[in-house]
């Protein structure tokens, strides 16, 4: 039996610079989504501006469309073209709306910040799938993912230490995202372009290269899987992360700070279980499917419970903690880790962009109804929140591909000897 290799201090260093850009994605979330409610005070906002700010920045319309750009251009010309410069943007666009003093650099900053940082996660996570060992991927996966539940839970704190500041704090908040996004830009300059796509960049057909090469065979059936997957479920968990404190609120379950230490609270049971499911995730299909299982379910009565229960404090409380860990069994690192193993090597940043562009697009179309569907109450956002978690599970569970501890040239070499089979059988 071949002992797996093991992971090298380097691939740990990448994968947590390259993790960075969840860190900035979820962290610029959460920035947004605490700062809701102050904004709206102090620009006079609307319901529909509300959900227009929501909707444009990082959490989903601009990060969507940064994603499709920036996967499709780290497959053409390397992953390192575009995790290497994107940060400076993303900073710009977190600093225009620290200093915004006009609902329109509000909008504005958002949307750029989240085009660049659309840009770069599905680079970055293809960069860290291709420098894992495959007995190791989903775990070095799995670092990107607490890089993701570090970076609201940061700025979350900080709203919390600085909401006696109000708007002051908001902005403060947003500065610290400039900050880090200048430092890991910084520290990415040591990086280099991922071996693995300096290798398929010279050896790929171009034929293989083309968008029409994902529109069949067993590419259209992984990008079917892990696009509906992940579009259902980010529809839940995107609503979930930019409008939690914003019902907290406006629903009559606590003021400000409780709603911004509900939410930390939440996102902190999140890490345990990141750290089962990244011992776990690589060891075989079994494993990934019962974490699947039961992460749905979780999610399931985490917003159902809502149906038959009121929305006050405890019920918020307990809702947001069973999400965090339904979201970690079954959510973004299952659709992270297939996305790099089920795609070939010239395709991976595209199908990837392709997948999480429309499922963040997706969610900015919803993000614009959510203020005036919560306003009659928690029902509606409750029934919509579970049915998307239902669709997910399904799907996640059911479809699951055969893929997990296995060298990802291997899965590519397979999945496309299945497509040539077929053709000669034509």
């Amino acid at each position: 039996m071949t002992t797996p290799a093991p992971v090298t201090r380097r691939q740990w260093r990448w994968t947590a610079l390259a993790g960075m850009a969840s860190y900035l994605d979820a962290g610029s979330i959460s920035a947004v989504s605490t700062g809701l409610t102050l904004f709206r005070t102090e620009f006079g906002l609307s319901e529909g501006m509300v959900g227009l700010l929501a909707a444009l920045g990082p959490n989903a319309i601009g990060c969507g469309l940064g994603a499709f750009v920036g996967g499709r251009l780290g497959d053409k010309l390397g992953r390192k073209r575009i995790y290497q410069w994107d940060l400076l943007v993303f900073a710009a666009g977190m600093l225009l709306v620290a200093l915004s003093i006009h609902p329109a650099m509000l909008l504005a900053g958002t949307f750029v910040a989240g085009l660049a940082v659309g840009a770069d996660v599905p680079t970055s996570l293809a960069l860290v799938g291709e420098l894992a060992p495959a007995k190791a991927r989903g775990k070095l996966l799995g670092l990107t993912q607490i890089a993701w539940v570090l970076g609201p839970s940061v700025v979350l704190a900080l709203a919390y230490a600085l909401d006696p500041l109000g708007l002051l704090g908001v902005r403060i908040v947003f500065l610290h995202l400039v900050v880090v996004a200048l430092i890991t830009w910084a520290m990415r300059r040591g990086m280099t372009e991922s071996a693995v796509w300096r290798a398929a960049s010279e050896t790929t057909l171009a034929s293989a290269r083309q968008l029409r090469a994902l529109l069949s065979g067993p590419n259209l059936r992984a990008l079917a899987y892990t696009g509906i997957f992940y579009t259902f479920w980010n529809l839940a968990a995107g609503t979930i992360g930019a409008f939690t404190p914003y019902l907290v609120e406006t629903l009559g379950a606590g003021g400000r700070d409780v709603s911004i230490l509900t939410t930390l609270i939440g996102l902190l049971f999140g890490v345990p279980t990141l750290l089962v499911v990244m011992r776990f995730i690589d060891r075989g299909t079994s494993s990934r499917r019962v974490m699947m299982g039961i992460g749905s379910v979780l999610g399931i009565i985490s917003y159902g419970m809502f149906l038959f229960t009121p929305y006050g404090l405890v019920a918020a409380q307990l809702s947001i903690v069973l999400w965090a860990v339904s979201s970690k069994l079954a959510g973004e690192l299952s659709y992270k880790t297939f996305s790099q193993e089920l795609f070939p090597t010239m395709l991976r940043g595209t199908a990837q962009g392709l997948t999480f562009g429309v499922a963040r697009i997706l969610l900015g179309v919803w993000s614009f109804a959510v203020p005036a569907i919560a306003g009659a109450g928690i029902t509606g956002v409750a029934t919509a929140l579970t049915l998307f978690v239902v669709v997910s599970g399904v799907v996640g569970f059911f479809f699951m591909p055969d893929t997990a501890g296995r060298p990802l040239e291997e899965i590519e070499a397979e999945r496309a000897g299945v497509t040539s089979q077929r053709r000669s059988a034509r």
